[in-house]
């Protein structure tokens, strides 16, 4: 799977973590930045992702914030773009069957190694299970519709 990566300099810590542990699976990993810990903007770099998610460049990509909350507002503002924040397994297992979620959002500052990969594992491995959530997903995509003109 393509995965596109990015962070602001609170997530960067864990960006780095997650890059490693994507790429061990087997995935490609695009990795958006930033490449030090520098203070930056997280609205330029949601930005990145949320816009290969959008156009179809990616199948997926994982955001990462000091909370994960900032990246959120803003990748959900891109048309086609469900980003959900998780910051446990049950969240992220939904968040994919239930919503189709294509943008993972992590909190650097409060998720760590190892619950943030149990969480992105659940989410890469669950699959959207249609049916009425499909109709749901729908009217989101409706919604965006009327918005996005």
């Amino acid at each position: 799977m393509r995965i596109a990566v990015a962070s602001d300099h609170a997530g960067f810590p864990l960006k780095g973590k997650v890059v490693r542990f994507l790429s061990a699976k087997g995935h490609e990993v695009l990795d958006l930045g930033p490449f030090d810990a520098t203070s930056v903007d997280y609205p330029d770099f949601a930005k990145e992702v949320a816009q290969r998610v959008s156009k179809g460049e990616v199948e997926v990509g994982v955001l990462i914030c000091g909370t994960g909350v900032g990246m959120s507002i803003v990748a959900n503002k891109f048309p086609g773009v469900r980003a959900a924040l998780v910051n446990h397994v049950f969240t992220a297992r939904q968040a994919k069957e239930h919503l189709d979620a294509n943008v993972l959002c992590l909190g650097g500052r409060v998720v760590g190694e190892g619950l943030a990969e149990a969480i992105i594992e659940a989410w890469l491995e669950a699959d959207f299970q249609g049916g009425r959530h499909a109709r749901r997903v729908d009217k989101i995509r409706a919604i965006e519709g009327e918005n996005f003109r």
